[in-house]
């Protein structure tokens, strides 16, 4: 069993619900008392602004809907309060801006209390902001926090289970302590960074009701950029995505009817992000896939229950990559917590079985995929197919696969025996020219594409700036006024702790102008 199954118990006490929003906030807690906060500072920025303009830039339900950031120095320091992370990329980055400016090594004595106080100072906080906004219909009512440090991991677990004895943890999900090492020898280019497992690993510990994954990863930019991506994934857990329906001959258990075929649950998990779905990548000529489509099968957002009817086996070798079509889905066993333990444990061991199995006969599967009646006006239902991949980790590959009516004719002549000596020589000297690589690693090549999204993120304020303004004169209420009222909203609202200093980066004198307010304060003015 993985140790997902430590989820809090209160948790499970919550009612059925058609929640809208499942993912969780996010607190990131970064400890700058750490000697190699020198080398730490740059990656972790450049880092955290790849990940969150990503975040800002897709379509569709926001994946990270709320996310506050502290630092801990001498005591603790809320850079950005909770913020919606959607429309407020200029907000956002302000706030990584201030943190690449914060002094830097040998600045500050390392301070054991100081993450914990930051940590029940953040569920305080969100404590507050989901109170004030409960009104506005805001369904998110979970949090998840996490600890950059490179003090030893062990420790700050301990400072943490004596510490959060007594401090209310229903709405935290989970608790990850990232212990960052410091390797000066390596370069973020010639690292092959493989991203932190989703699936917690034997280094989790379960105190208090709840999950606190210990993590290890390096100090560069790849490894803590893949941090903060898998934030990006869904965290629903109130249903399984997809069933995996089997035939009842040699598959099913010996208690169970020759009838019945074997069903394993399922979750979907994106291997790629869709371009389609970044803003500013899709113009007046194409869009995004539609989701009701019968040839399509989408992992984000998770609405839909999928069944798929595995129909036939198909040797490996006899699959052509040319009738392979669309983005490829990683199926791995649910971890709905609406099942109990032993049905997820049976279901989870049947699912490794069958990967063995087709391992070892080398086999892909064929599979229907159940049609779904999105409208009433549909009498002929039509079926999409799909080949499942096994491979030597606990999960399957699933990609659609051509059809009849979508298969263009083609002719592929044969491969002529002989040609000239003159091309081939040429032909020789250029392959051997190239680099030669064992394995394609994506993380080796860039396309600018971050630095697209942020152009296309400040876009539309640079537009709003440059408005013509009103001549009309402002009689009743002076835009100065009006702005220092906008500006004490915020600590009003969000009343910080004793011990905490409150610094907003949005709410500095150089940037309140750039920076507008969150939407829920603009209501509360209102």
């Amino acid at each position: 069993m993985n140790s997902r199954k430590l989820l809090s118990e209160a948790q499970r006490t919550f009612p059925a619900t058609n929640v809208r929003c499942q993912q969780p906030s996010r607190i990131l807690i970064v400890d700058v008392t750490s000697p190699s906060w020198t080398n730490t500072c740059s990656v972790l920025a450049e880092a955290l602004e790849n990940a969150l303009c990503l975040a800002c830039s897709l379509t569709g339900p926001c994946r990270v809907p709320l996310l506050s950031l502290y630092v801990v120095q001498n005591q603790q320091e809320c850079l950005l309060p909770f913020t919606q992370v959607k429309e407020n990329f200029a907000r956002i980055q302000a706030c990584v801006s201030e943190l690449r400016s914060l002094p830097r090594e040998g600045c500050f004595p390392q301070w054991g209390n100081g993450v914990v106080q930051a940590v029940q100072d953040g569920l305080q906080q969100f404590k507050q902001y989901s109170r004030h906004t409960a009104t506005g219909g805001s369904t998110n009512s979970s949090v998840e926090v996490t600890i950059l440090t490179s003090q030893s991991s062990k420790e700050m677990v301990k400072q943490l289970e004596k510490k959060l004895k007594d401090v209310d943890l229903v709405s935290l999900r989970r608790i990850q302590v990232i212990e960052v090492l410091k390797r000066d020898f390596l370069e973020p280019e010639d690292v092959e960074q493989c991203p932190p497992a989703e699936e917690p690993s034997s280094s989790d510990i379960a105190i208090l009701g709840m999950d606190i994954d210990v993590q290890t990863i390096e100090d560069n930019v790849i490894s803590l950029e893949m941090l903060f991506k898998t934030w990006l994934h869904d965290y629903g857990t109130e249903r399984e995505h997809l069933h995996l329906l089997l035939p009842s001959g040699g598959f099913s258990h010996a208690t169970a009817p020759k009838t019945t075929p074997m069903c394993l649950k399922c979750d979907l998990q994106e291997r790629l992000l869709d371009p389609a779905l970044l803003s500013g990548m899709v113009d007046g000529t194409v869009r995004a896939a539609d989701l009701s489509s019968p040839c399509q099968m989408a992992a984000w957002p998770a609405t839909v229950l999928y069944k798929l009817w595995v129909v036939k086996a198909l040797k490996s070798e006899g699959v052509c990559e040319s009738i392979l079509y669309g983005l490829p889905f990683i199926i791995k066993p649910t971890s709905c917590w609406r099942l109990d333990w032993d049905e997820l444990e049976i279901n989870q061991h049947s699912f490794h079985a069958l990967c063995h199995s087709l391992l070892k006969r080398k086999w892909m599967l064929l599979a229907k995929r159940e049609p779904q009646n999105t409208s009433p006006n549909w009498n002929i239902m039509v079926h999409s197919y799909y080949i499942i991949v096994p491979s030597d980790s606990a999960s399957l590959l699933v990609k659609a696969v051509a059809i009849r009516e979508l298969l263009l004719p083609s002719t592929f002549p044969a491969l002529p025996a002989e040609h000239p000596e003159r091309v081939h020589g040429a032909v020789e000297s250029a392959l051997n020219s190239l680099e030669v690589e064992v394995a394609y690693n994506p993380l080796h090549l860039k396309s600018n594409l971050y630095k697209y999204l942020k152009s296309m993120l400040y876009k539309p304020l640079h537009r709003q700036q440059a408005q013509p303004r009103d001549p009309r004169p402002e009689r009743h209420q002076p835009k100065q006024h009006q702005g220092r009222a906008k500006a004490t909203v915020a600590p009003l609202l969000m009343a910080p702790s004793p011990v905490q200093v409150l610094r907003p980066a949005a709410m500095r004198r150089d940037s309140c102008e750039r920076s507008p307010l969150p939407k829920e304060y603009d209501e509360f003015l209102q």
